[in-house]
């Protein structure tokens, strides 16, 4: 596995909140050098497929193909393999697809990087969404709190090979517990202070998560959203230091 992030700003991909993939490229063009990466999710994908990525790709930062792969284990695998082109940095899948569909997403990853001749992406498994809290679970019939749901998936993930997890803040620490020092934790809901909540339920700041385990934080308004991009990117890593 990659070592996880040396300098403060590598620790930070940003998420665009945009499927306009001129705007997606010059803001990419604009932070590199501030974060470690760029988060491209579902709607960006759909709007714009490959031809759409590889626009941001080309502007040079690592990728995070946020597309929250959860299907039957073929068709995970399959569709692993339809991206494994593209070459991510990191990727995610639902880790209650079950630990069947986790082993081979993770065969998946490793067999594509192989063809392609690429370094092997992280395959990441999304644990509870962070706009979820107790009650939704409940409302899905999942009676467990959130940590421990978090805590139940973070160890599944592991044992059937998943690099490492999404999860909130919240659940750092117990999924650190659960899973073990050499598994990524990626991290959204992180505000820094001062800023506007959203409609993340679980949050925290970048230094309280880095400084409680987390190896990757997603940040997205607050950069995406400020007058300069690249100094709201610097200020987050200035904060880490």
């Amino acid at each position: 596995m990659q070592p996880t992030a040396s300098h403060p700003k590598e620790r930070i991909y940003c998420a665009l909140d945009t499927v306009d993939v001129a705007a997606a490229a010059k803001l990419a063009r604009t932070l590199k050098g501030t974060v470690g990466g760029i988060k491209l999710g579902l709607e960006f994908y759909c709007a714009n497929g490959v031809d759409g990525y590889k626009r941001v790709a080309d502007e040079g930062l690592p990728i995070f193909l946020d597309l929250k792969f959860h299907d039957i284990p073929n068709t995970v695998a399959g569709a692993i393999r339809a991206v494994a082109p593209l070459a991510p940095k990191l990727f995610t899948i639902h880790t209650q697809g079950g630990p069947e569909m986790m082993r081979r997403a993770a065969e998946a990853a490793q067999e594509g990087a192989e063809k392609h001749g690429h370094t092997k992406p992280w395959v990441i498994g999304v644990s509870v969404l962070t706009s979820l809290d107790g009650s939704d679970l409940n409302a899905i019939g999942v009676r467990d709190a959130v940590p421990d749901q978090v805590a139940r998936l973070a160890a599944l993930a592991k044992d059937c090979g998943i690099d490492g997890l999404v999860c909130s803040p919240k659940e750092i620490t117990l999924a650190r517990a659960a899973a073990g020092a050499d598994f990524k934790l990626i991290v959204p809901g992180i505000r820094p202070a001062g800023a506007v909540i959203g409609d993340q339920k679980r949050v925290m700041t970048p230094l309280e998560a880095v400084t409680g385990g987390a190896d990757i934080l997603v940040i997205g308004r607050p950069i995406t959203q400020a007058d300069d991009p690249a100094a709201a990117a610097t200020a987050i890593a200035e904060s880490l230091a």
